[in-house]
C-alpha cells in the first residue's frame, strides 16, 4: 500500500492533513523562516539553507527573500539560477528548474490540484502535477506557472503572465492565459 506521500509525488489522489505531510511542511517552514531572516551578506548560511530545503541545489544559485515553499525536498535547481524576491513554490509535485535561469520577483509556482467539486474539495483530497523548467529561461515578474506545466529551454515567459499549458523551447510567450507571441534566435 502506498503512503500519502508517494501518492502525492506520482500524481494520485491522496490526502493533504496526513502526518507525515503536515511534519514535512512544518520543517520546511522552519527552515524557510530561517532562511528569510538570515542577512543579505550571510551567503554561507542561505547557501547551506538551500542546500537543506530543496531536495538538489547546483552552483551558483542565488535566492531572494522572502521566499514561502511547502516541500522543498520535492525541488530541484540547477547552476547558475537566479530567483528573485517573493518566490513562491507549491511542490507537492517534483519541480524541476535548470540551468542558467532567472526568476523574477511574485513568480509563483504550483503543482498542487485540488477538486472543483466543493463537497469533495471539502475532503482535504488533492492531488499534483510537476511542473519542469528548461535551461536558459526568462520567468518575467508576477508570473503563475501552474499544474503539470513544462517550460522548454530558451523561453522567455512575459511579466504577469499565467502559464496553464507548456510552452515549447526557444518561445517568446506572454498573457492570460499564457501563449506564444514568437520564436527566439536560439
Amino acid at each position: 500500500m502506498s503512503t500519502e506521500r508517494e501518492k502525492m509525488l506520482v500524481g494520485q489522489p491522496y490526502h493533504i492533513n496526513d502526518p507525515e505531510l503536515v511534519e514535512i511542511r512544518y520543517q520546511t517552514r522552519e527552515l524557510v523562516d530561517e532562511f528569510n531572516n538570515t542577512g543579505p551578506r550571510d551567503k554561507d548560511l542561505k547557501e547551506a539553507l538551500q542546500r537543506k530545503i530543496f531536495g538538489s541545489v547546483g552552483d551558483n544559485v542565488h535566492i531572494e527573500k522572502a521566499i514561502r515553499i511547502d516541500y522543498g525536498i520535492n525541488t530541484t535547481i540547477g547552476s547558475n539560477v537566479f530567483i528573485n524576491f517573493n518566490f513562491v513554490l507549491l511542490d507537492c509535485a517534483p519541480v524541476t528548474i535548470g540551468n542558467n535561469v532567472f526568476i523574477a520577483p511574485n513568480v509563483q509556482i504550483y503543482t498542487a490540484r485540488h477538486p472543483i467539486d466543493p463537497i469533495e474539495r471539502n475532503k482535504h483530497i488533492g492531488s499534483a502535477s510537476p511542473v519542469n523548467i528548461g535551461n536558459d529561461v526568462w520567468i518575467g515578474g508576477n508570473c503563475v506557472i501552474l499544474p503539470g506545466v513544462s517550460i522548454g529551454d530558451g523561453c522567455t515567459i512575459g511579466a504577469g503572465s499565467v502559464v496553464t499549458k507548456s510552452i515549447p523551447a526557444n518561445s517568446v510567450a506572454v498573457g492570460s492565459p499564457c501563449a506564444v507571441i514568437k520564436a527566439t534566435k536560439s
